[in-house]
């Protein structure tokens, strides 16, 4: 069983291993408090549990070797804890894990074994190789030791900030929330502890509301490090009795949040990592006026897929759209609209101009206008002035 005393007690054996990270104060981001785990060595907060678990095992479990499956930051607390303590490891990751992460866990002396699917296809392909071999199995976030180990992160948070109102935690498959809720709300009970998972792997908020662990068909987000199909069922227990509620964010509310904290807080994070932030800006929970918490989880973000998804985000925050207008294919109109565009204060970053589309007549053409803005207001401005000038929106 998860208990205070074993929280306590992996905070102890962390010491050699894990920083305890910032609690920053973010003004500029709705007043929230930010728990950097993602500048935690390995990036991640996976180190913790990793870490701690295996410190535990016995001698004859470290000679057997040991097996893991992650979609990457769990990966790589193993690999680093097991080459700390000369273990072998191997580490089954899902085939669309960023490379990024596996080459990260290659890196720290792990065998990376790629598995088609998602976490939980490489979860069943790390227990088939764990009764075939008589390794030991080192669960993601289903298990006690791990469990303990993520819950020294409440204990970081309620000593870097006595009067927290508020913890706001990514959910994936539980560990961290089951943690750090377990942790916060045995010694303060008052203060609340909410989850956040991707609308697209709903898996412990869809569990929450049936009573039961659920198993989803597909999980589809680019927020990897929490894209899991099936809920730990120690976790779903943890979370049950001490997680007060569980909501979920869409993907442009991910972009958006990874984009609120590069440009307002210099700081990176993943997917996974930016949940939590992405509920408090869209207003998904009750923390007005409240000291609210936001574990970032991560920073482990792929960097091919970094600028995508700051586009995402530009979009989703109303800094970056495209219009597509109808006009008379006739010289001066585009000098017309470019002009109202400057007048606004708006940015054209590119046009297009489209003569062959069949619905439209043969004299006229569509303007397609990409434009970097301010915000929805400015948006609303430019169309608002150019429907009066005569112009015509499509879209």
């Amino acid at each position: 069983m998860v208990t205070l005393d074993k929280i306590y007690h992996a905070a102890f054996v962390l010491k050699q291993v894990a920083r305890k990270t910032d609690l920053i104060h973010a003004p500029n981001l709705n007043g929230l408090y930010l728990k950097t785990e993602n500048l935690q060595l390995t990036g991640s907060f996976k180190l913790r549990g990793a870490y701690y678990k295996i410190s535990q095992l016995t001698q004859e479990q470290r000679d057997a070797g040991i097996v893991a499956c992650s979609a990457g930051n769990h990966a790589q607390g193993v690999a680093l804890a097991a080459s700390r303590m000369g273990i072998r490891s191997v580490v089954c990751m899902p085939d669309g894990a960023p490379i990024s992460k596996v080459e990260s866990t290659k890196a720290l002396g792990a065998e990376v074994r790629l598995v088609k699917g998602a976490y939980d296809d490489a979860y069943n392909y790390a227990c088939q190789l764990q009764q075939e071999t008589g390794m030991t199995f080192i669960h993601p976030f289903n298990d006690d030791e791990v469990i303990a180990g993520q819950g020294t992160i409440g204990l970081e948070i309620l000593d870097q900030l006595a009067d927290v109102d508020a913890v706001i935690c990514p959910v994936g498959g539980g560990g961290l929330i089951s943690g750090v809720a377990y942790a916060i709300k045995n010694l303060n009970p008052s203060v609340k502890v909410y989850g956040v998972q991707a609308e697209n792997a709903p898996s412990m908020a869809e569990s929450v509301k049936r009573g039961e662990p659920i198993t989803l068909e597909t999980v589809r987000t680019f927020a990897d490090g929490i894209a899991v199909k099936h809920p730990g069922d120690t976790t779903f227990e943890i979370v049950s009795k001490y997680v007060d509620e569980v909501v979920t964010v869409s993907e442009d509310e991910i972009a958006a949040a990874i984009l609120a904290l590069i440009e307002k807080q210099k700081l990176i994070a993943e997917g996974a990592g930016a949940v939590s932030v992405a509920a408090a800006m869209f207003g998904k929970l009750p923390i007005e006026g409240k000291k609210a918490v936001c574990i970032i989880s991560g920073g482990n973000i792929d960097v091919n897929i970094l600028s995508r998804v700051i586009t995402r985000g530009l979009v989703t925050a109303g800094r970056n759209t495209m219009l597509q207008i109808a006009l008379e294919d006739k010289p001066g109109q585009l000098l017309g609209v470019s002009q109202i565009v400057s007048e606004c204060g708006a940015n054209v970053v590119n046009v297009r101009h489209e003569r062959s589309d069949a619905n439209m007549a043969i004299t006229s053409c569509f303007l397609y206008l990409g434009m970097e803005t301010r915000d929805f207001d400015q948006i609303r401005e430019i169309r608002r002035r150019l429907t009066e000038e005569g112009y015509k929106i499509v879209n």
